[in-house]
C-alpha cells in the first residue's frame, strides 16, 4: 500500500472511531486494529497521536467541502448556486455524520489553551479564501450586492452553515430542507442584489 493509502486508511478508522464513540474511543491500539494493522505502523506515518488526529480531523473536513461542492454549477446564479450548496450542506448529519463529530471533537480538543480562535480561522482560511472568490465572481455578474466585502460574507456564509449543522446533529427530529430553506432566505436576502433576479 502506498504511503499516502496507508495515511488514508490510518485517518478514515480515527474518523470512524470518533465518530461512533467520540475522541477518547479513537486510542491508537483502537486505530490499528480498524485499519488492520499493528500499532508501531501508526509511527511511521505520524509523529504521534496528536498528529494523526489532526490529519483525520483535516481529511474530514475535506471531505465535507467535498461533498457539499461536488457537481456545483459555478456559472448558477447566485441565489441557485448558494441555495443548493446550503441544502447539500444540510444533508451532511445524515451522509457523513462521522466526519461532523470528528471535526467538531478534534477541534475541540486541540483548541489553544487561552481560547485564541487563531488555529480554527486558520484551518478554515482556505476555504473562506475560495468562498470569497465565488462571491467576487458573483459580485462581477451582479448576483451580490457589490457594497459588501466578500471576505467578511464568506466568514458570514460559513459560520451560518456550521450553526445550522450543529443544529441539525444535535436534534434529528428538524427537517435538513426547511432548515436549509431559512438559511438560504436568510443569508440570500441579505446579500443578494436586487438588481437581478
Amino acid at each position: 500500500m502506498s504511503p499516502d493509502a496507508r495515511r488514508e486508511q490510518l485517518e478514515r478508522a480515527a474518523i470512524d472511531l470518533i465518530g461512533s464513540g467520540g475522541l477518547s474511543a479513537a486510542t491508537a491500539e483502537a486505530i490499528a486494529e480498524a485499519a488492520g494493522v499493528s500499532k508501531g505502523l501508526l509511527w511511521r506515518y505520524y509523529d504521534n497521536l496528536d498528529g494523526l488526529m489532526i490529519a483525520a480531523g483535516r481529511r474530514a473536513f475535506a471531505a465535507l467541502e467535498s461533498a457539499v461542492s461536488v457537481d456545483v454549477d459555478l456559472d448558477a446564479p447566485a441565489t441557485a448556486l448558494f441555495t443548493s450548496a446550503i441544502h447539500r450542506a444540510a444533508s451532511l448529519p445524515a451522509t457523513h455524520p462521522a466526519e461532523l463529530r470528528a471535526i467538531r471533537a478534534i477541534g475541540a480538543a486541540f483548541r489553544p489553551d487561552d481560547g485564541d480562535a487563531a488555529a480554527r480561522a486558520a484551518e478554515y482560511r482556505a476555504l473562506h479564501r475560495r468562498q470569497a472568490d465565488l462571491l467576487r465572481r458573483c459580485q462581477e455578474r451582479g448576483d451580490i450586492r457589490t457594497d459588501l466585502d466578500p471576505d467578511l460574507l464568506a466568514i458570514t456564509y460559513q459560520g451560518m452553515v456550521d450553526t445550522m449543522l450543529d443544529h441539525l446533529d444535535a436534534d434529528p427530529t428538524l427537517d435538513p430542507a426547511a432548515h436549509a430553506d431559512h438559511v438560504a432566505a436568510v443569508f440570500l436576502g441579505g446579500a443578494a442584489s436586487d438588481v437581478r433576479p
